[in-house]
């Protein structure tokens, strides 16, 4: 049994150049002065009972407002939404909520929004104030909380009122690290016999909740299918070998046959006698890779042009954290590995191979760099910051060394050099 039906939705945006050319069109009837910007363009999906779905995609593929037409905030402009249950939805910090008013009556007046007696809400109040935990500012208007205490109120009250369909847009975002634990478990519990429409861009969240995953992209459905393999390629999609102007310019259709495509990072320098063409992320099989867990062996592949000859090659890389705090650094010279100069006009292939070290969940930067000289005299030929991110996916299936930053088994795969030219 579908709780959620949605048929050919489409949500179009009249856009106009000028203010002028509205009032225009008003008068005007025969003309027309806007171009429709598709916001969400022709879906068509369903969500069984019971079933936790996720809707990834990246910033404006039209996520949100796929959420609020099945909410009711928008009217959509064409297509038809079914919904078999009531609905519960945490969308806009505070939508629904009167700034003027204190807590309880926003309990109230949520609880009766969504059909329920008063009889029904009185029982409901004690859970809510316990589970959103703001003490004597339940008493206090919504217009003098913080961020996080409205989040607290808003998740505690989306929940507790019994719904059969609760809805998230990445609003647990903005709640601290303890709260979020909190509203994860009881999404968790929820999930056992309500229905839930779970957009984040957490992937991690999406990977432990989701029974199935829904790729979105410029206001279409791109892909759906298992949350494992849809998260994988999403992500490689995200991270790999793309710019942004390429990224406004191609779909995510486009974007897959580049995934191998030459690297372009933003935030590099150096006298560019040499530089990296193509960097990517591999298991040891040479499979492309977008996460990692502690333990995994995996490869940093990398394609290296020269202009000139280098003649004392160094190659090195660092692992941040999302804060730029080193954890892992090391070079040709630290591993006492001695390269071969580079020849002008031909392509070096490097590949640096170790064990992934142990790193919580989270996201990790890594910066390639190639030097010419000795460790204590050299010069910085292309340094790139953020070449690629890595996801560490910590599964706790390798407990042993836990703590550990040193990524084990770490060593130098060289010397595969073809004669290409290289343009000067």
């Amino acid at each position: 049994m579908n709780t959620i039906e949605v048929h050919d939705l489409v949500k179009a945006y009249k856009l106009y150049e000028k203010p002028a050319d509205r009032i225009k069109e008003a008068f005007l009837k025969n003309r027309c002065y806007h171009k429709d910007f598709m916001a969400v363009d022709g879906i068509t999906f369903c969500v069984e009972k019971g079933e936790t779905v996720g809707i990834i995609g990246s910033n404006g593929a039209g996520k949100s407002t796929l959420l609020k037409m099945i909410t009711g905030v928008l009217l959509p402009t064409a297509g038809r939404i079914s919904l078999s249950g009531n609905v519960s939805a945490l969308l806009e910090l505070g939508a629904g909520f009167d700034a003027e008013r204190n807590g309880i009556d926003n309990i109230y007046l949520n609880g009766r929004i969504q059909g329920l007696s008063k009889k029904e809400i009185d029982a409901s109040v004690p859970q809510i104030l316990e589970f959103a935990d703001i003490g004597n500012f339940i008493y206090q208007p919504i217009k003098t909380y913080s961020s996080g205490m409205l989040v607290r109120l808003a998740f505690s009250v989306a929940v507790n009122i019994m719904p059969e369909i609760l809805i998230v847009d990445e609003a647990l975002s903005v709640g601290d690290v303890r709260f979020q634990q909190k509203c994860y478990r009881k999404i968790r519990e929820f999930t056992k016999n309500g229905t839930v429409l779970f957009v984040s861009h957490d992937t991690g969240a999406i990977s432990s909740f989701c029974d199935r995953v829904i790729w979105m992209d410029k206001g279409k459905i791109y892909k759906e299918g298992k949350p494992g393999e849809m998260i994988e390629e999403y992500l490689s999609y995200m991270r790999y070998d793309v710019t942004d102007m390429e990224k406004k310019k191609c779909s995510a259709e486009d974007i897959q046959v580049q995934e191998t495509a030459d690297n372009t990072c933003r935030l590099s320098f150096g006298n560019q006698a040499a530089s990296f063409l193509k960097i990517t992320l591999t298991d040891e099989k040479g499979k492309l890779l977008a996460q990692a867990k502690p333990g995994q062996k995996i490869r940093i592949a990398m394609e290296i042009a020269a202009k000139r000859d280098v003649e004392f090659p160094i190659l090195g890389f660092n692992i941040k954290d999302i804060l730029g705090n080193e954890l892992v650094v090391t070079n040709t010279v630290f591993e006492k590995v001695k390269l071969q100069p580079l020849k002008a006009g031909e392509v070096s292939f490097f590949q640096w191979q170790f064990t992934f070290p142990d790193l919580h969940s989270g996201d990790y930067p890594v910066d390639l760099a190639l030097a010419e000289g000795t460790y204590a005299n050299h010069e910085q030929i292309h340094f790139v910051s953020d070449a690629l991110v890595i996801q560490c996916v910590d599964d706790c299936l390798y407990p042993e060394g836990r703590g550990r930053l040193v990524p084990r088994d770490i060593k130098l795969l060289a010397g595969q050099r073809q004669a290409k030219e290289v343009a000067g």
